[in-house]
């Protein structure tokens, strides 16, 4: 199972949990779409025309062994700016997308123990919706309020949603780009004394309207071209949906202590592909310290120089 958000809300931290291929699961009760003539479906995979209502069913199971009641709400979706997971905004929250336009035919539904409960709903699209990728959740939210835990007094409460994957036609854009790119530089006072590392952060901003799974490979050079690093970062989410920008940063251990290059992050998806890149001077602190020193040792020198030549030629 997969964590995706923790949401605080008042006093209450909603939890939703949103695997990216299996029925979305806590536990203690799942939500998915309701089974297909082919089989069981992990998420809905839905397309629609502007102005076009859909009808759908989700299924709620209590996997514990007392009744439950959830309240049943649509809601969309969103990268979380931790790293990147697939999140939804709470009922409180502003809904532009699916939130808005996907309406259970019950709000709330009591799913006796060991059971499962499916509800219809339909989705309306409006006549002046965008098109590309609308993505979201049919939510299930236990409204009873768990005992806070640890030293933060906040209330729990557990939601479980399974993904909305909708697109409404028309025109499609893929759009990507690596933006504000820093890169930060930790070594030793006296160089070779200890290890180095920097730390590269960097902004991926889906620009476009559809969703895209995204890879980020990381080039560093040196004086005269030399290749310092080649890497495919790990550290990248699977989806980056439409028009969402995240920040991620990734470690460089062993980086040069003595150098001056460039790093270059190089960003793919779906037949776009964007890089940006930095410079960076790394500089030992004693070494700079000692430039620093000498550069101002010279120009006391040249001032005293020129002060005794005004002197003499005056004389």
């Amino acid at each position: 199972m997969r964590k995706l958000s923790v949401i605080l809300l008042g006093l209450v931290a909603v939890w939703c949990a949103v695997p990216a291929a299996q029925a979305a699961d806590n536990g203690n009760w799942s939500v998915y779409p309701a089974a297909s003539e082919l089989g069981g479906r992990p998420y809905f995979h839905l397309s629609a025309n502007p102005g076009t209502t859909l009808t759908d069913q989700v299924t709620v199971t209590n996997k514990t062994a007392a009744p439950l009641t959830f309240r049943l709400y649509a809601a969309d979706g969103y990268n979380t700016e931790r790293d990147g997971g697939f999140a939804v905004r709470t009922r409180g929250e502003k809904q532009r997308g699916v939130g808005a336009w996907a309406r259970p035919q019950r709000e709330r539904v009591t799913v006796p123990a060991q059971s499962s409960v499916t509800v219809p709903y339909t989705l309306t699209v409006p006549e002046d919706a965008e098109p590309g990728d609308h993505p979201g959740a049919l939510v299930a939210l236990d409204e009873r309020i768990g005992a806070a835990t640890g030293s933060v007094a906040v209330g729990i409460q557990q939601a479980v949603g399974a993904r909305v994957y909708l697109r409404v036609g028309g025109p499609t854009v893929a759009a990507l780009s690596v933006e504000d790119v820093t890169f930060s530089h930790d070594q030793p006072l006296v160089p070779g004394t200890g290890e180095s590392s920097a730390l590269i952060s960097y902004t991926l901003h889906n620009r476009g309207n559809v969703t895209l799974n995204p890879t980020v490979a990381l080039k560093a050079e040196g004086l005269f071209g030399r290749d310092l690093l080649d890497r495919d970062l790990k550290k990248v989410p699977s989806e980056l949906l439409p028009r969402q920008k995240i920040r991620l940063t990734e470690r460089w251990s062993g980086a040069p202590q003595l150098e001056w290059g460039e790093v270059r992050l190089t960003a793919s998806a779906r037949d776009v592909r964007e890089s940006a890149g930095v410079s960076f001077l790394a500089l030992p602190w004693l070494v700079a310290l000692l430039l620093v020193a000498a550069v101002a040792g010279a120009g006391a020198w040249v001032r005293v120089h020129r002060r005794r030549a005004r002197v003499t030629g005056g004389a």
